[in-house]
């Protein structure tokens, strides 16, 4: 599997944007891409040192409209940390300097 097939998209929430600052990274991963190949991945696409990985499967939520029901979409979310030599992963851009 391609690295840029196994990395979705990264999750912007507000405890993700926290957990930024101690270089833990979370993207919602290909459903079946494993603890290896989101390392590899992610060593490949930003050029940083993974120090570890964990995995978690989303079960889908039963919802209902009106009469109708259904289930939102599974997932599998990866919390990447990085070592501390390590350069940061710049998800949103660029910062830009205040004066």
């Amino acid at each position: 599997m391609d690295a840029r097939n196994v990395i979705l998209r990264p999750v912007i929430t507000e405890s993700s944007v926290h957990a930024m600052d101690d270089k833990k990274y979370t993207f919602l991963v290909h459903p079946k891409a494993n603890k290896v190949q989101v390392r590899h991945a992610i060593e490949e696409i930003f050029d940083v040192e993974v120090e570890k990985v964990n995995i978690m499967n989303i079960k889908p939520k039963a919802k209902r409209f009106g009469r109708y029901e259904g289930f939102t979409a599974g997932r599998k979310k990866a919390i990447v940390t990085l070592t501390n030599a390590s350069k940061d992963i710049e998800i949103f851009g660029k910062e830009l300097d205040e004066e």
